[in-house]
Parts: C-alpha cells; structure tokens; sequence
C-alpha cells in the first residue's frame, strides 16, 4: 500500500527570514487563512498561483517549500517538488 503524506516547510523559511505572517500576508496578497494552515502544515492543498508569489517572495523553490512523502509498508521516500524527482 502507498501512502502520500505533504510537508510544508513555509514556518521554518519564514523562522530563518524573521518573517511573521501578517508580513507574507501583506507582501503577497495571500489570503491570511490559507497562510495559516501552510505555515501549521495543515493544508490539504495550495494554488499553483500561491505557490508561485510564495516562492518568489521568499526567493526559494518549489521544493524547498513543499516535500512529497511516500510511505510504502516500511520504507519511507521523501521527493521534493522542483529537483528532479
């Protein structure tokens, strides 16, 4: 059985930038809600548009935003969005 788990690492990239929400909120126009359940990995999906102003305000790839984790009985694969698979 395969199980398909999404990571988003938006709350570590803004730690690093001293960024809070309401800055990313006002900087790009994204609904503050849908910045709030990113930033607490609780969003069960994200605009391309979103995800495009994120990583062009934060100067980041998709990738470094967003990990797509496989689970396959024991073994656990973690493949990043935009590096190649």
């Amino acid at each position: 059985s395969l199980l398909l788990l999404r990571k988003y690492h938006l709350s570590r990239i803004m730690g690093e930038k001293r960024l809070k929400i309401s800055d990313v909120c006002a900087a790009t126009g994204i609904n503050r809600g849908t910045l709030t359940r990113l930033y607490y990995d609780k969003a069960s999906r994200i605009e391309l548009e979103t995800l495009d102003s994120l990583c062009e305000y934060l100067g980041c790839a998709v990738g470094d935003l967003y990990e797509h984790i496989s689970v396959t009985g024991n073994k656990t694969e973690a493949r990043e969005h935009g590096h190649g698979g």
